[in-house]
């Protein structure tokens, strides 16, 4: 869904700085602008010196003006830091014994603990998502457990064998592990 929604407001304002600036280029260019147009020509400017100077005199304006923009400034700070951010690790380091190594899609470690994890008795679904460094990755598993699984022996059996099994397959020294676990919540049904 964010990943959607970035597309989107990337595509919009890029979208209107192309339309603006292109349009603003041709004028100055000489081409003739509609009717509707900010401005008329290539001696036109887009604030004239009346609404320039409007404000000038307020004491307010200044300080206004300094806030606005730099409200506009961190807001893109911050959002080309989530975007540039990477939540998932795309490639583990893995050890081959012969000292080359190579690298393995942390979609597919993701995906074979998911599967592993799912099996185990009890879980109705599972999530997993790898974080870290690829010669030190981390895993972050969501366990949907069904109402009469005990949540202790549930960990037990995820540390025993899926993770356990995804750290030796993968040749990792360890492979730390943050389980959050929540009980599925079935719809009452009537019973007659």
């Amino acid at each position: 869904m964010q990943r959607t929604v970035n597309r989107v407001l990337i595509g919009l304002v890029g979208l209107v700085l192309l339309v603006v600036g292109g349009s603003v280029l041709a004028v100055g260019l000489g081409l003739d602008p509609p009717s509707w147009w900010i401005h008329d020509g290539k001696k036109d400017v887009l604030l004239s010196d009346a609404e320039r100077t409007r404000w000038d005199g307020e004491g307010w304006w200044w300080p206004a003006v300094i806030a606005a923009l730099a409200l506009v400034v961190l807001l893109t700070l911050w959002w080309l830091t989530a975007v540039l951010r990477r939540r998932r690790l795309t490639e583990v380091r893995v050890n081959t014994g012969d000292g080359e190594g190579a690298l393995l899609r942390g979609r597919a470690l993701e995906g074979v603990l998911m599967s592993d994890a799912g099996q185990l008795d009890g879980v109705q679904r599972a999530q997993a998502r790898l974080k870290g460094r690829p010669d030190a990755p981390e895993t972050h598993v969501h366990l949907h457990l069904e109402p009469h699984v005990d949540p202790g022996t549930t960990l037990n059996h995820l540390t025993a064998e899926s993770l356990a099994h995804a750290r030796n397959s993968a040749g990792l020294d360890s492979l730390p592990a943050e389980v959050r676990m929540t009980a599925v919540k079935h719809k009452a049904e009537r019973v007659s």
